[in-house]
């Protein structure tokens, strides 16, 4: 049986267009921070997956069912009512970070924040600093 094809794949998309093309005008000046701010912590640049995710850097991942794929090292999607942050390989490994980086809702691997006013910057870009060396730990 073949396996499924991840739905969310680098493209050559524009980036600029993408944060462009966001109706929100406060939604749209936040993701222009939060672009900003993960290009000084990856030193990479931005390129886009799928339709809605900036994604910094890359890693191959193999989950234990098998399944694997590429997918960016950290990145950010701005949804309508939050902004996803993605920090590879997990945030289990920030939790002194979390603590300082204000209000926010945490999944596995993602921040959704509501209003980028809410956290601290400086505390963000660390977390995203560290996952770039994190990622590293897990990928060899």
């Amino acid at each position: 049986m073949a396996k499924a094809q991840n739905k969310t794949t680098k493209t050559g998309a524009s980036v600029a267009a993408f944060i462009e093309g966001i109706q929100d005008e406060a939604r749209r000046k936040d993701a222009k921070a939060v672009l900003a701010l993960l290009k000084r912590a990856t030193g990479e640049k931005p390129r886009m997956w799928g339709g809605s995710v900036v994604g910094f850097g890359e890693y191959h991942y193999k989950d234990s069912s098998g399944r694997e794929g590429d997918w960016c090292v950290t990145g950010f999607s701005p949804r309508k009512d939050y902004l996803a942050v993605y920090l590879l390989p997990g945030l289990h490994l920030h939790a002194a970070n979390l603590k300082k980086l204000g209000k926010v809702k945490t999944g596995k691997s993602c921040l959704y924040i509501k209003d980028l006013a809410d956290i601290d910057l400086a505390t963000l870009e660390r977390m995203a600093k560290q996952a770039c060396v994190d990622i590293k730990q897990f990928t060899g």
